[in-house]
């Protein structure tokens, strides 16, 4: 048997042995590498989405990627064929990062390293964003600073005001590859400033799960977080309390799982397997 082969058994790709899917009301949806690559739906998952739906259980997308808005999600989805309810079906870090500075930092001046529909996203949801005397730092997937942003980020970091980012991921899949994420940046940052982040806000983190389970009505041992990484999505599950399972559609795969520290209650090779057991 190869070494793949023997992995599959090991961790009954495919399978639920424990019959834990018919328990499962709940399903918190990573997006990139779980139901689509890039603006490509990844073979079955629009199957699934229907079959969730036809079941009478809930899904939603929650996803760390800060660098977008709510809006800039629900168009995407629009124009691949699917209409959601951006209120109760989409959840980003940025989302969660809002909330959190609401409730630790209320009424304070928010230095905000991100993009501009982020910007306005944070705005519009009653954050304060100030470039010039800001009293809280806050960094998110940044795809179009330039040298000059980074310093001045460096420098309010130096400062030692209270800096939190939006997620932790390294890298964001695309459909040639990866990009550096803001986990990259972090490390930049720390490089240059021997700071990390006081507080990191998405997947895998509690205040990430929160939310959600607060946007979707959830109960915890009736939800789970499906994705394609161990780190964020499946770890976010396990560690919070919910189910975490782990398609392989995505960034990690199987010769991932005997090193991990963190292991997904199940596998399967993409959503799709999923379908007759819902």
């Amino acid at each position: 048997m190869s070494e793949q082969a023997e992995l599959r058994t090991k961790y009954h790709v495919n399978e639920d042995i424990q019959n834990l899917i018919p328990r499962i009301r709940n399903f918190c949806l990573d997006m990139d590498g779980t139901v689509y690559l890039d603006t490509t739906w990844i073979d079955g998952a629009l199957d699934f989405l229907d079959k969730l739906e036809q079941t009478g259980r809930r899904y939603c997308f929650m996803t760390n990627n800060s660098s977008k808005n709510a809006a800039v999600y629900v168009d995407k989805l629009h124009g691949m064929g699917l209409d959601i309810n951006p209120e109760k079906q989409l959840i980003t870090s940025g989302h969660a990062t809002v909330a959190y500075l609401k409730k630790h930092f209320p009424e304070k001046r928010v230095y905000l390293f991100g993009n501009e529909v982020l910007k306005e996203e944070f705005a519009s949801r009653g954050i304060t964003l100030d470039e010039k005397h800001p009293d809280v730092i806050c960094t998110a997937f940044h795809t179009s600073f330039d040298y000059n942003d980074l310093c001045i980020l460096c420098d309010y970091i130096r400062e030692g005001l209270p800096y939190v980012a939006t997620h932790p991921d390294f890298n964001c899949p695309t459909k040639t590859g990866f990009v550096p994420d803001i986990g990259s940046l972090a490390a930049y940052i720390e490089a240059s400033t021997g700071r990390t982040p006081d507080k990191v806000v998405g997947k895998p983190n509690k205040e990430m799960i929160d939310y959600t389970l607060s946007v979707i009505g959830g109960e915890p041992a009736e939800t789970c977080v499906v994705g394609d990484r161990l780190y964020t999505d499946v770890k976010s599950g396990v560690n919070n309390g919910l189910y975490g399972i782990f398609v392989l559609s995505g960034e990690a795969q199987l010769p991932d799982l005997p090193e991990s520290d963190v292991q997904p209650h199940l596998v399967f090779d993409s959503v799709r397997e999923i379908i007759p057991f819902l």
